[in-house]
């Protein structure tokens, strides 16, 4: 008799199906053209002028800023790629010059892992600044590069800012274009989650609009800072994107009553995007049901409320007020992130982190001749990235998107010859970077590791040769980045849930407080609440790269992150009290709000104190009938899930 063996115990775990699943996303057409171009036009200038080598700094500077090229507004592209350039300039310089000095090459290297860790924790143009900063320090200390010292750092940023100028080719056309397509589109997602209220598609669609809103917000007021004055078409955009609050607003109270909402609702926010997109400023005829609760008025009043604001209509609707806070001068900006680096603890431990690993790498392949090693620590720099994901996931997709870029590169080397095929062989494979990006971060080492071997190549001349270094290079790189800034930092590979989860519990806890105070200011407990979406959105986020570990970790995630839920559904209840209040329903008493809130306190003290489910009281109770019920059904679900089970 044949032995049975369950399907089930060859299946891979959970935690790898998820770091090998590709993410869904749009390709950037008009990104891989430009990639295109910027990788092999310098590579044929160089070879038209006799100096190959120079054409290959070129495109692996444009490499870089085919990375960064992520930007729909054109004043947020300038920031995302020539910023980098700047930084990668200087590492490549740093790094050029302490080529070839033993133990000063590793000094030099380390010190600057350690910046660039440090100052990746300031924000997204900051971090991209950092880890360009850091690579091209690492190529310069490990690669002979041609020329005098300074020819290398100009060369690079050339390549950079290549990609640059194609990517605002467009913005005298187009200015403006993608703010308002971004507005737009957060219309659309708010239609989409009326549409689903009362349905199981709700939660998932209100993350869709805390993301949508998010970026909408950022676009526009980053667009704002760099306008000195007030531009009329900035502060209609604004005051466009504000109209939607007291829709969202009222969403949750409409999903509270489990019914569908009337179709013509979602149709008419779905008009308004289309105004909003073309700049259409005319008259808007909403035909929209008469309303017959306080729930159904909140949503009526918001929504003819938006289409006054979206026609212009509305008498305040260029006297707006910035919902999350206008941005800061740049220098007032500036002066305050370098005091949070200086400060900061988490800056401090992820430099540290960052710096041992480099340390060791530079070490090791300063001492140990391995040929062309540089990419020990390249690997490092690229894994240790904090907001990029769980090293110890990155870790492993780059050693699995090396393996399958190094057998593309393998075929490559061996049939193209060195000279003019190189050319067409890069139009091919530069669009696949930011083709594949998207898709996870094994897609693009996968699609990144060619074009380097291919750039490599073009200086080195090695061939086939450069297959087995690059591969030893890696894993050992993966191994570093591994046991010396994964394992050895207990935080790194304990569920993060503390602090964070326990901060915005407190501060639901205070948005419960503030929402049905007396005199509570609009605007103000506008911006609580999206401060607590926002924040509670990168908590999920960081709950779901946990899931892609090993156990425990990945476990541990799994436990905790219906919690998150419960907290957002907090946040949602709260609000949908608010609006019913605000349209006629009893205002709660002060002893029943403060009652809600020591709950939420107490389930934050519960969190901050512990990485494990803990018991804790679900006694909630209050008047029958009143607003606050279901917000006091949520909090109990919320304490409950705390418990173990």
């Amino acid at each position: 008799m044949l032995r049975q063996f369950p399907i089930s115990r060859l299946a891979p775990p959970d935690w790898l199906v998820r770091n090998l699943q590709p993410q869904r996303a749009p390709v950037p057409w008009a990104a891989a053209a430009r990639a295109s171009v910027a990788m092999a036009l310098p590579l044929a200038v160089g070879l038209a002028a006799g100096r190959p080598e120079y054409g290959a700094l070129v495109s692996m500077g444009a490499l870089s800023g085919v990375i960064g090229d992520t930007a729909d507004a054109y004043r947020m592209r300038i920031l995302n790629i020539a910023v980098p350039q700047l930084f990668g300039a200087i590492g490549v310089t740093i790094g050029s010059v302490a080529f070839g000095h033993g133990w000063v090459t590793v000094g030099a290297v380390t010190a600057v892992a350690l910046l660039s860790g440090m100052i990746s924790s300031i924000g997204a143009v900051a971090s991209v600044s950092g880890l360009l900063l850091l690579l091209n320090c690492v190529v310069g200390a490990g690669l002979p590069l041609p020329g005098q010292w300074w020819l290398a750092p100009l060369l690079m940023s050339g390549g950079g800012l290549l990609v640059l100028a194609l990517a605002l080719l467009a913005w005298p056309l187009r200015s403006g274009v993608p703010e308002r397509a971004a507005v737009a589109g957060s219309y659309r997602t708010v239609a989409d989650l009326l549409a689903a209220s009362g349905t199981a598609d709700y939660d998932r669609l209100r993350l869709a609009v805390t993301e949508s809103l998010n970026t909408s917000y950022d676009l526009v007021l980053a667009r704002r800072a760099f306008h000195h004055g007030r531009s009329p078409d900035l502060v209609r955009l604004l005051a466009q994107l504000n109209a939607m609050t007291p829709v969202v607003e009222a969403a949750p109270a409409a999903h509270q009553y489990g019914k569908p909402l009337p179709a013509e609702i979602p149709a008419a926010v779905r008009h308004l995007a289309d105004a909003v997109e073309t700049g259409y400023s005319g008259p808007i005829g909403l035909r929209l049901p008469v309303p017959e609760s306080e729930t159904a008025r909140a949503v009526d009043h918001a929504l003819r409320h938006a289409a006054d604001v979206v026609t212009g209509r509305a008498p305040d609707a260029l006297n707006v007020d910035d919902r999350l806070g206008r941005p800061a001068a740049l220098r007032v900006r500036a002066v305050r992130a370098a005091r949070n680096v200086l400060l900061s603890e988490a800056s401090w431990r992820y430099g540290l982190r960052l710096a041992l690993c480099i340390g060791i790498a530079q070490s090791l392949v300063s001492i140990v001749p391995v040929a062309r090693s540089y990419w020990v620590a390249l690997t490092i720099t690229f894994v240790m990235k904090p907001d990029f994901g769980s090293v110890f996931s990155r870790a492993l997709l780059r050693a699995l998107g090396t393996v399958a870029g190094l057998v593309v590169a393998a075929g490559i080397l061996a049939v193209v010859p060195l000279g003019w095929w190189d050319v067409p062989v890069m139009f091919l494979l530069a669009p696949l970077i930011p083709a594949l990006t998207p898709r996870g971060y094994g897609y693009q080492t996968a699609a990144v590791t060619p074009v380097i071997l291919l750039v490599s190549d073009i200086l080195n001349h090695q061939g086939t040769a450069l297959i087995q270094p690059r591969l030893v290079d890696s894993l050992m790189g993966c191994a570093i980045a591994i046991v010396a800034g994964y394992l050895l930092w207990p935080e790194s590979w304990h569920t993060r849930v503390g602090d964070r989860l326990a901060d915005a519990v407190g501060d639901t806890a205070g948005y419960v407080e503030y929402a049905f105070g007396e005199d509570a200011d609009p605007a103000a407990r506008a911006r609580m609440r999206r401060r607590l979406y926002r924040d509670l959105s990168a908590i999920r986020t960081e709950f779901q790269r946990a899931l892609t570990e090993p156990p425990p970790n990945g476990r541990r995630a799994a436990a905790w992150l219906p919690l998150v839920v419960a907290v957002e559904r907090i946040v949602d209840a709260t609000t949908a009290a608010g609006v019913r209040v605000r349209h006629g329903a009893a205002r709660p008493s002060p002893a029943e709000v403060g009652q809600v809130a020591m709950q939420l306190r107490e389930l934050s003290e519960g969190v901050r104190e512990t990485d494990v489910l803990v018991e804790v009281r679900t006694d909630l109770t209050g008047p029958s009938g009143s607003v606050l019920e279901p917000l006091r059904q949520e909090v109990a679900a919320a304490r409950a899930i705390a418990s173990p089970h």
